[in-house]
């Protein structure tokens, strides 16, 4: 009755490597991921084949919405362009071909999943929604749950409950109740931007118990440092993850 939600990975493997054997610890088997699985990191092929073995359940980022809509691409700025230039080339004709057939959203043990903003956005982003906002998203999707990423922070947003702005998530477990409709984000597994530290972040979701509970795993963040500046993807890559 549990599920491991995570978000942009971005083709770091080695955070990827120390979720999963948290998961391992914890007897999870069911995963779901929330788009941006490539992008900025150095093991873009490494990561996109160790999910489709694992049969994880995915929707498509704005990475991967990058790689087949030039418009969208040329949008971007130049060190995330750079990358998915670096990145197309590293990936194997099934792991690109994984990547364009990811759908912008999926519905998942009852729990809807997007990128961006829901209803089904890729590339919007959810930073500080007013009151105002929030109470437009909840009416968009019908769902109780709505998970999403794109802003490498954790979030968890209550319907007919003042938002709480400016303030990280700590690990921690959130209790959900019946008949409300949640907003949330369990942070980024590869390149967090919390503000609290680099580890891979995560959130375990029990459905028996009703709680969310978002976590934090340590790996050598060095690894994937010395990876990125050995194949030279921008500089900027890295030093985000030394913060």
């Amino acid at each position: 009755m549990r599920t491991a939600v995570l978000a942009d990975i971005h083709s770091n493997l080695a955070a990827l490597e120390a979720v999963l054997t948290d998961l391992r610890v914890e007897g999870i088997s069911d995963i779901v991921t929330l788009g941006d699985n490539i992008g900025y990191g150095p093991d873009p092929d490494e990561v996109t084949q160790k999910l489709i073995k694992l049969q994880a359940i995915s929707i498509q980022g704005n990475h991967e919405y990058a790689l087949r809509n030039p418009v969208y691409y040329l949008r971007m700025n130049p060190d995330p362009q750079k990358s998915l230039d670096l990145t197309r080339v590293m990936l194997s004709a099934e792991s690109l071909a994984y990547a364009f057939g990811l759908q912008p959203v999926i519905i998942h043990q009852g729990a809807r999943l997007v990128h961006g903003c829901p209803p089904k956005s890729q590339t919007a982003y959810l930073f500080s929604p007013s009151n105002k906002m929030l109470d437009k998203l909840f009416t968009s999707f019908q769902e109780n749950i709505c998970f999403y990423g794109h802003t490498h922070t954790m979030n968890f947003f209550e319907e007919g409950k003042d938002p709480i702005l400016g303030q990280n998530i700590l690990p921690s477990t959130r209790y959900l109740e019946n008949g409300r409709k949640y907003l949330i984000n369990p942070g980024s597994v590869g390149q967090p931007r919390d503000g609290l530290n680099n580890h891979a972040k995560y959130i375990l979701w029990d459905r028996e118990l009703g709680s969310v509970t978002f976590k934090e795993v340590e790996y050598d963040v060095m690894q994937t440092v010395n990876k990125l500046r050995a194949l030279n993807f921008p500089a900027f890559n890295a030093t985000r993850l030394l913060r």
